[in-house]
């Protein structure tokens, strides 16, 4: 764990990008100033050492870069030729592009459930889900953690359904020893500055062990164009640049590192507020056995109407937080005309009222993490004397 500045009159940010890339900052600008000279800004070496790097990471034989996490989906679903009359079987509670990507292509997301302990896609729920027209499950790693990929596949498998993993908060977490990314046809990985290995701006990779997906990926990114002026598919304009790719090189060899850090951060939390969760004021997250969690985010439930109210406390102590997600997908104007509403999907709607994540980044302090601990536990002595 790095130590960060322990001033308690400090704002604790909810993320700190800059702290992360300080200790790197000379190497960085080196890896920018190199592609500058260089003129290579697209398609240049710095890319194919990414892309060799993330598919070991990944455990695949292959990985595609592109313009962003959403543009990963897109092109999944894009070179299987999903479209419409077709349904994706999504989580609601995940952010917009997991279902934009169907929606673009004319297909219909089918929102189903989840876990209430993992905010994971309910494997029970995408069974009862697939009909005729089912073509494809895009189950979400979610703040970090797998999903039920074991169970997943078997459904998939049965059905003969592509699975498409959105592992965009989850590079380096794994399930049974196998990495996220790893257990569908394709992974989606996003490297937007945030993510756990972050660019400076818009970034994506596909992962995939199947040699003919690569090359039809590769193909689509790349307007459907080979060789040049020739075009066998409609494909959309979607790359990886080499200055991007050259700050992945750099901060992907710290990468153990800092998911290590998060790991050291969430036992922390977990010790600090363990008491007040045997209280039943707050839900802890948690890692079930054979999962390796890398904590994009740090996620409590805070029960009986108080989570806004939290919120506001540590926000008035200086302390970043955030809600990750207010409103469910399946709940948002632009996909009313799905017809699925308020009570439909109710695991879904608990979590949206009662997420609160906290800072996790790698380069927290213990004292701050404690600081943030304590905040919580004022908050909470303060409601139970209101209350009594």
């Amino acid at each position: 764990m790095n130590s960060s500045d322990n001033n308690p009159d400090k704002p604790i940010p909810l993320l700190d990008v800059p702290a992360g890339n300080l200790p790197l900052r000379d190497q960085l600008l080196e890896s920018i100033t190199r592609v500058c000279d260089s003129g290579r800004f697209l398609f240049g070496p710095d890319v194919a050492e990414l892309e060799q790097a993330m598919a070991g990471w990944c455990g695949v034989d292959h990985a595609i870069s592109c313009a962003s996490g959403s543009d990963s989906l897109l092109l999944s679903l894009m070179m299987h030729k999903i479209g419409p009359g077709d349904e994706v079987i999504v989580p609601s509670f995940t952010f917009f592009a997991t279902a934009s990507a169907v929606w673009r292509l004319g297909a219909r997301p089918v929102f189903v459930d989840i876990d209430p302990a993992s905010f994971n896609i309910d494997p029970a729920a995408i069974e009862a889900a697939v009909t005729s027209n089912t073509k494809a499950i895009i189950p979400v790693h979610l703040f970090g953690q797998c999903a039920q990929m074991p169970r997943i596949m078997e459904i998939a498998n049965k059905h003969q359904l592509l699975v498409v993993e959105d592992a965009a908060q989850s590079l380096g977490a794994s399930l049974q020893e196998k990495p996220a990314g790893s257990w569908g046809q394709i992974g989606c990985i996003s490297f937007y500055p945030t993510k756990n290995l972050g660019g400076m701006g818009d970034g994506g990779m596909l992962v995939t062990d199947d040699e003919e997906i690569a090359d039809q990926l590769r193909l689509y990114a790349a307007h459907g164009m080979r060789p040049r002026y020739e075009h066998h598919v409609v494909g959309i304009n979607s790359r990886l640049d080499s200055i991007q790719a050259a700050v992945l090189n750099i901060k992907i060899k710290h990468l153990e590192e800092a998911n290590r850090c998060r790991q050291e951060n969430a036992e922390i939390y977990q010790q600090q507020l363990a008491a007040a969760e045997q209280a039943g004021d707050i839900q802890l997250p948690w890692a079930e056995d054979g999962m390796l969690h890398v904590w994009n985010q740090f996620t409590i439930r805070v029960p009986a109407g108080r989570r806004d109210a939290l919120k506001q406390h540590l926000a008035d102590c200086q302390i970043g937080s955030e809600i990750y997600y207010p409103i469910p997908l399946h709940l948002q104007t632009c996909f009313s005309d799905l017809g699925v509403g308020l009570g439909d999907l109710p695991e879904t709607e608990r979590a949206a009222a009662d997420v609160l994540s906290l800072p996790i980044f790698a380069e927290l302090s213990q004292q701050q993490i404690e600081r943030v601990a304590t905040s919580i536990k004022d908050f909470l002595a303060s409601s139970q004397r209101s209350a009594a």
